[in-house]
């Protein structure tokens, strides 16, 4: 397989195997399930050493592009899992200092679309999940560390429900590194019963198809969340720091 590499732009040669490789998965020349060529094979066609190929390689298979079953040398191409993908942008947002007032922010933009969305393209699947929820929300009203997990679950489920991949994959980093400033507001304030109601009053807006509602409400349960954040003291202005794995 020629890569055609091309001349030296002050790329890495490995960099620049990467993204040869990268662009013939992304065009689809490279299909998902096909074989990679051995790296002794794209060396020699390409004039590159074989360890060249083997740092492409690794770096494609850490991007979810790639991968080789375990204990054997033969590569294949792979659609790469958003949920792993996405949540990879957790450490470099923490390293970076995100803010949870950059959090609040993001959520503050994109659940209020989500739910908007979700309202139009709902299923009945969709509704189930989110009713399921809801009663499970009801039975945890004494139990604050409960109705966190659910509630963060309520708005992924709101961001399915809205059937927009993007939307999805961003969501999730978020949830995580809004997991740990909501248990301390969850813990610290007698905020169940107002959360019990916004998700009342959005799903049943979504039911109906009502965009706008569902819009409106989920609007009203973020900025009733910042105002709890505030009655608790917190900082929003801190930066965040690595999240509790929720999903071991």
């Amino acid at each position: 397989m020629n890569l055609n590499l091309g001349a030296d732009n002050g790329l890495p040669v490995f960099r620049k195997v990467a993204l040869a490789l990268q662009q013939k998965i992304l065009s689809g020349e490279l299909k998902p399930g096909e074989r990679l060529p051995a790296e002794t094979a794209l060396a020699s066609e390409n004039g590159i050493h074989r360890s060249t190929v083997r740092e492409a390689i690794r770096s494609l298979e850490q991007q979810g592009l790639l991968f080789r079953e375990e204990g054997k040398r033969k590569l294949f191409v792979t659609r790469p899992d958003t949920q792993e993908l996405s949540r990879r942008l957790v450490t470099p947002l923490v390293m970076n200092g995100v803010t949870f007032e950059e959090i609040w922010e993001t959520i503050r933009a994109l659940d209020p679309v989500a739910a908007e969305a979700a309202a139009h393209r709902r299923t009945k699947e969709a509704l189930q999940a989110l009713e399921d929820n809801l009663a499970r929300t009801k039975k945890e009203m004494d139990n604050p560390d409960a109705l966190v997990e659910l509630d963060i679950e309520f708005h992924e489920l709101i961001a399915l429900a809205a059937g927009n991949r993007v939307i999805q994959a961003l969501r999730l980093p978020i949830s995580d590194l809004f997991y740990p400033p909501f248990q301390t507001v969850m813990s610290s304030l007698d905020a169940g019963e107002r959360l019990l109601t916004a998700h009342e009053k959005i799903l049943q807006a979504i039911k109906w198809g009502d965009a706008a509602e569902a819009k409106e409400w989920m609007i009203k349960h973020l900025n009733d969340f910042r105002k709890g954040y505030e009655l608790a003291s917190l900082d929003m202005s801190k930066p965040a720091g690595l999240p509790v794995d929720r999903h071991k």
